[in-house]
């Protein structure tokens, strides 16, 4: 029986492996505060991906990191259109997680001393 559970389980981290490398191939979009206008207020903004959510915590850092990259992070569904209660065709994101990149050209320059 226990080789059983083994198989099991070692078929479970194959099915899972092959998930993620799924996963890798997949494109990841990421904004700057540039590319989404320098919003200065929370809320929804539409874009040319679609409806992106800004919130205020997203906003101060980008205020203290300008250069900062988030990632844009699909929701699971669209809100209903206020007329119609039909789902609207358009995308939704929020901002997940965030690089901070400094002046790349230091970067660049120190690190092959």
């Amino acid at each position: 029986m226990d080789c059983c559970v083994q198989s099991a389980d070692r078929e479970t981290m194959v099915s899972r492996a092959a998930d993620l490398a799924k996963e890798a191939l997949l494109p990841v979009n990421k904004v700057t505060w540039q590319q989404v206008g320098h919003v200065t207020e929370p809320g929804r903004y539409m874009f040319r991906f679609g409806w992106l959510t800004v919130a205020p915590d997203d906003l101060a850092i980008w205020e203290q990191f300008p250069n900062a990259r988030f990632t844009l992070v699909q929701t699971s569904s669209p809100p209903l259109a206020a007329e119609s209660g039909e789902p609207i065709e358009t995308d939704e994101f929020h901002l997940g997680a965030f690089e901070l990149h400094g002046n790349d050209d230091f970067h660049d320059q120190h690190a092959a001393a």
